[in-house]
C-alpha cells in the first residue's frame, strides 16, 4: 500500500521515547489492530489473541491515509514532538493550526459587546439560546428545518423578543451575519506534519504574536488534502500516573533487594483485579471510573480480559440505550440463552454471547456469511454509518448473493443483513476497546496489589483540581490507606506513599506553596536533616523562594505542625523569626560573620513565643483556604451524631440511598444536611449550591419558587437540613438534589425539644463546670433531662423553665469537652414530617 515509511518514522519516535524513559500508551484507535505495528513496538496487543483486524485500520481497497494516534506521558509528550523536529528539521515540522468559530451564544455576545449595549441586555439574550450542542441561531428562532422536525431547539421567549423589541432584532439580525466566521487560530493538541521538504513548499505559517513555533496555516483536514502526513501526538495523563506508581513501586523494590517491576508483563488473568472490577470499586480506574459504569461493572462482574473489552465498548449512549449491555449480561450469566443468528456466527459472536459489539464482528459476518473479502466488508461497514439508500440496496443484493452460495436461507441472510445494519450503528471499534482496555487494567491492578503507590500517583496527577483531591481522598481512605497531613520534615512535592497502606500529603497541595519553594524546602531538609523549630527553618531555606505568604500558607495547611506546639505560636512567631533570619543574611552579605574571620558562624537563637491553640472551627477554615479542603476533621464532627439522627444517613452513602428509594422516574424524596460551601446564581430565579458534610458533596439545584422562599438563607458556612428530590446528575456522573424546602440547622436547633445530659456528679467540681457551662445559655426553651450519677447511686433529674437553655450547637460541643458529661443528646423537631 506504499507506507512503510510512515510505520517506521512513527515506529522511531516511538521507540525513542520508550529508550528515553517517556510512557507510551499501548495503542489507540483502529491502528492497533495491525500486527505489523506490533512488531515495530508501535503497539502493545497483540491483535492475533483478540481478532482484532488490520483491515478496520488500512484498506487495500480502499486505499487512505494511515492514521496512528499515539499517546505520551503528558508532562513529556513535547520532547517527543521536538525530537522530531531535530531529526527531520524543524523547517519540515509543525504542528496544524485550528481555527474558533463564532457559535451562536458566543456571536451574541460579541456582537453585544462591540454594539456597546449593556452586559445584562446581551446575558439576558444569549441565555435564551437552548444549551444544545451545535444550535444556531436559526434554530433557536424556529426558522431552521431542524427546528421544525425538533421543537426543543426553537426557543419561544426568544422568538417573542425578536418580534417584539427592536434592538433585540437588530442584534440578533447582524449575530446572524457573522455566526460561524473564524474568530481565532489556535493549535491543534497533538497533530503534527512531518514533510519531505520545507513545509513553506506545501503550505503557508502562522505564528503568533510574540510566539517563536509557527504552525501550518491549513488545518487538519486541509494539510491531507495538501498531501502532508499528519501524526497525532496525544497527552493522555492516565500514563504518567501508571509512570509516577511504577517508579515508587521500583524504588521500594530496590531498596528490599527485589526484582523490578515492569507493567508490560502484566499476566491478564488476575482473579484479584477481577474481583475490583465486579465490585465495581473502580473510582481511579482509568475510563472505569463513573458511576454508570460502576452499576454496570456491579452487574456483569467481568472475570476476563474479553469482558472488559467488551465493556469499555457497551458504556456509550447507543449501546445503552438500546438495552445492548442488559442482553449481554444476561447472556453472560446464564440469565438469557446464548444464540448466534447462523450456526457459521458461532465463532465470530462467542466471545461476546451472541451480541454484535464490534464494527469488526461485522465486518467477520460478512466475511464468513457472504464471502466478502475483510476490505470489502469494511466498506459495507461504513456504508452501513452512512445509511444511504441505493448504495445498502446494493450491498444487500451482493450480501444475500454471497451468503446463497454458502446455502444460507435467503430469509436468514436478509435477517441478519438487517441485523448487521442495525448494530452497525452502534457497535464500536474493537481495535481501540482493546488498547484502552489493556489501561483500564493495568491501573485496577495496581489499584489492587499496590494500592498506596497507585493512590499517590493519581492524587498528584490532579493536585490543582481540589474536587478530584477530595474524590481521591475520601477513596484512599475507604480502600484503608491511612493519609497523613503535610510535613515539611517528610513530604515531597507530590503525594507519596510511606507503607503498604499509607499516603503523605505533597507540599505542592498547598494553594500558594509553589514548585521553587517545595524544592528549596527539600534540599534544605536533604542538605541538614530535619528542621527542628521555625527559626531552624527560616535560617535554612533559601529566602529568596520562600516569603512570609508561602510560610503563613505552611502553617494554616499544617506542614509546620513539627515546628511548634500549634499553628497559631507559629504565626505569632513568623515576623520574629524573619527579622532575626533577615538581619543575619544582611550580616553574611556585608562580611559581618566573624571579626577575624575563618571562625564557625554564630547559631541564630531567640526566644520564641507561645499561645493558646484555636478552636477547631478556625483550624479547619485555614485547612480549607490552603488546600481547598478540611484535612484534619470537619467542622460538622461536633454535631455528626444529632445530623445523622434528623437524615439518617450522610453525603457518603447517597448511592445507596437512591438505589433503595429510587422511583419511577429515577427519584429519591430525601432530607439531607451539610454545610454550604459553594453558591452559584443565575440572574434571581435560580442557585447551585454545594454543601458537604466530610464524608461527601453534592450540589442543590434551587429552582424559582425554592429560591425566593429560601434564597436569604443560602450564605457560605452556613449548616442547611434541605429536603428535595434527589436524582443522578449525567453531568458530572454524581448525583444532584432539586430543593424543595430548607430549614437553617442553628434555626433547628433552637426549637429543640429536649436535651439529655448523662452526667457523673461524683468527680470533684462536675456541678460547677456544669453549670458554668448551662449558664452562658440561659433563658432558653429546651429542657434539660440529666442522667445523673452520685455517690449515693443514679437517677433522672428534669430540668425546665428558667432552666431551660438555647440549645445552639456551640453548646453541644461545650458540654461534651467537660470531663464529667458522657453522653450529650439532642431531640430535634422534623418540621418535613406531617
Amino acid at each position: 500500500m506504499g507506507f512503510p515509511g510512515y510505520f517506521l518514522i512513527v515506529a522511531d519516535f516511538i521507540n525513542w521515547a520508550k529508550q528515553h524513559d517517556i510512557p507510551v500508551g499501548p495503542g489507540r484507535g483502529s491502528g492497533a489492530g495491525s500486527l505489523v505495528a506490533w512488531a515495530l513496538g508501535i503497539t502493545d496487543l497483540d491483535p492475533l489473541p483478540y481478532d482484532l483486524l488490520f483491515e478496520r485500520f488500512l484498506n487495500p481497497e480502499r486505499v487512505s491515509m494511515p492514521d496512528f494516534d499515539i499517546d505520551f506521558c503528558m508532562d513529556r509528550r513535547d520532547e517527543v514532538i521536538d525530537y522530531v523536529a531535530q531529526k527531520y528539521g524543524r523547517d519540515r515540522v509543525s504542528q496544524i493550526i485550528t481555527y474558533g468559530t463564532m457559535a451562536a451564544k458566543a456571536v451574541v455576545r460579541d456582537t453585544g459587546r462591540i454594539l456597546g449595549h449593556p452586559y445584562g441586555f446581551v446575558d439576558s439574550i444569549a441565555k435564551l439560546i437552548p444549551l444544545t450542542l451545535g444550535i444556531s441561531l436559526d434554530d433557536a428562532l424556529g426558522e431552521s428545518e431542524a427546528a421544525r422536525k425538533d421543537n426543543n431547539l426553537a426557543s419561544a421567549e426568544l422568538i417573542a423578543r425578536y418580534q417584539s423589541e427592536e434592538d433585540v432584532r437588530d442584534l440578533i439580525d447582524l449575530a446572524r451575519k457573522l455566526e460561524d466566521l473564524t474568530r481565532n487560530a489556535g493549535r491543534h493538541a497533538g497533530g503534527v506534519v512531518i514533510a519531505p521538504s520545507p513545509l513553506t513548499d506545501f503550505c503557508p505559517l502562522f505564528c503568533e504574536q510574540g510566539g517563536t513555533s509557527p504552525v501550518t496555516q491549513f488545518d487538519k483536514d486541509d494539510v491531507e488534502a495538501a498531501g502532508l502526513v499528519k501524526f497525532d501526538f496525544l497527552g493522555l495523563r492516565t500514563l504518567t500516573i501508571l509512570d509516577w506508581a511504577v517508579k515508587a513501586i521500583n524504588a521500594e523494590r530496590r531498596r528490599n533487594h527485589e526484582a523490578e517491576f515492569d507493567l508490560a508483563t502484566l499476566p491478564l488473568d488476575d482473579l484479584a483485579t477481577y474481583a475490583l472490577f465486579s465490585r465495581g470499586d473502580t473510582v481511579a480506574v482509568f475510563q472505569f471510573e463513573s458511576r454508570g459504569m460502576r452499576e454496570l461493572l456491579k452487574r456483569a462482574r467481568p472475570d476476563r480480559f474479553e469482558d472488559i473489552i467488551a465493556l469499555a465498548a457497551l458504556f456509550r449512549p447507543g449501546p445503552l440505550g438500546s438495552g445492548m449491555d442488559k442482553d449481554w449480561t444476561a447472556r453472560k450469566h446464564g440469565e438469557a440463552v446464548v444464540t448466534y443468528p447462523h450456526p457459521l456466527l458461532e465463532p465470530v459472536l462467542a466471545p461476546t454471547y451472541g451480541v454484535i459489539v464490534y464494527q469488526e464482528q461485522v465486518m467477520q459476518i460478512a466475511q464468513v456469511l457472504a464471502g466478502y473479502s475483510l476490505g470489502g466488508a469494511d466498506l459495507l461497514r461504513r456504508a452501513m454509518g452512512k445509511k444511504k439508500p441505493e448504495e445498502m440496496a446494493k450491498e444487500r443484493a451482493k450480501f444475500e448473493a454471497g451468503a446463497a452460495e454458502r446455502n444460507v436461507d435467503p430469509r436468514v441472510a436478509s435477517g441478519i443483513f438487517d441485523l448487521m445494519e442495525k448494530f452497525a450503528e452502534y457497535g464500536f471499534n474493537k481495535s481501540h476497546s482493546a488498547a484502552y482496555a489493556l489501561v483500564a487494567y493495568q491501573t485496577a491492578w495496581l489499584k489492587v496489589h499496590y494500592p498506596a503507590q497507585f493512590m499517590a500517583a493519581t492524587l498528584s496527577s490532579d493536585m490543582d483540581n481540589t474536587d478530584k483531591v477530595v474524590t481521591f481522598l475520601n477513596e484512599a481512605r475507604a480502600i484503608g490507606i491511612a493519609i497523613a497531613p503535610p510535613d515539611v520534615n517528610s513530604s515531597g512535592y507530590a503525594f507519596a506513599a510511606t507503607g503498604a497502606r499509607a499516603v503523605r500529603y505533597g507540599l505542592g497541595a498547598i494553594k500558594g506553596v509553589g514548585h521553587g519553594a517545595c524544592e528549596a524546602i527539600i534540599e534544605a531538609r536533604a542538605r541538614g536533616g530535619a528542621f527542628a523549630d521555625l527559626l531552624d527553618f527560616c535560617a535554612r531555606v533559601d529566602s529568596g523562594r520562600l516569603n512570609k505568604r508561602v510560610i503563613e500558607a505552611l502553617i494554616h495547611a499544617g506542614a509546620l505542625d513539627s515546628l511548634g506546639s500549634n499553628r497559631p505560636s507559629l504565626l505569632v512567631q513568623l515576623p520574629d523569626v524573619m527579622r532575626a533570619t533577615e538581619q543575619a543574611a544582611r550580616e553574611r552579605a556585608a562580611g559581618q560573620v566573624s571579626l577575624f574571620g575563618g571562625g564557625p558562624e554564630p547559631a541564630l537563637s531567640i526566644e520564641l513565643a507561645r499561645c493558646d491553640d484555636w478552636p477547631l472551627a478556625q483550624k479547619l477554615s485555614g485547612e480549607r483556604e490552603t488546600l481547598g479542603h478540611y484535612l484534619s476533621g470537619h467542622p460538622l464532627d461536633p454535631w455528626r451524631n444529632e445530623l445523622n439522627a434528623l437524615t439518617g444517613f450522610d453525603l457518603g452513602e447517597l448511592e445507596r440511598i437512591l438505589s433503595q428509594k429510587r422511583d419511577r422516574r429515577g427519584e429519591a424524596q430525601v432530607v439531607i444536611a451539610g454545610m454550604v460551601t459553594a453558591i452559584r446564581k443565575r440572574g434571581e430565579t435560580m442557585a447551585f449550591v454545594q454543601v458537604e458534610d466530610g464524608k461527601g458533596r453534592l450540589e442543590c439545584l434551587f429552582f424559582r419558587d425554592a429560591f425566593i422562599e429560601y434564597g436569604a438563607m443560602l450564605g457560605r458556612d452556613r449548616v442547611l437540613v434541605i429536603e428535595g428530590s434527589l436524582s443522578d446528575d449525567e453531568f458530572s456522573g454524581g448525583f444532584s438534589l432539586r430543593a424543595k424546602r430548607c430549614w437553617d440547622y442553628r434555626e433547628l436547633c433552637a426549637a429543640g425539644q429536649r436535651l439529655d445530659l448523662r452526667v457523673d456528679l461524683r468527680m470533684g467540681e462536675a456541678m460547677a463546670q456544669l453549670e458554668t457551662a448551662l449558664a452562658a445559655y440561659r433563658p432558653g426553651k429546651t429542657p434539660l433531662r440529666l442522667l445523673a450519677t452520685t455517690n449515693a447511686g443514679s437517677g433522672v433529674i428534669e430540668l425546665n423553665g428558667a432552666h431551660s437553655v438555647r440549645s445552639e450547637p456551640e453548646l453541644i460541643d461545650l458540654l461534651r469537652a467537660l470531663p464529667s458529661v458522657g453522653e450529650v443528646s439532642l431531640h430535634l423537631p422534623r418540621p418535613w414530617q406531617p
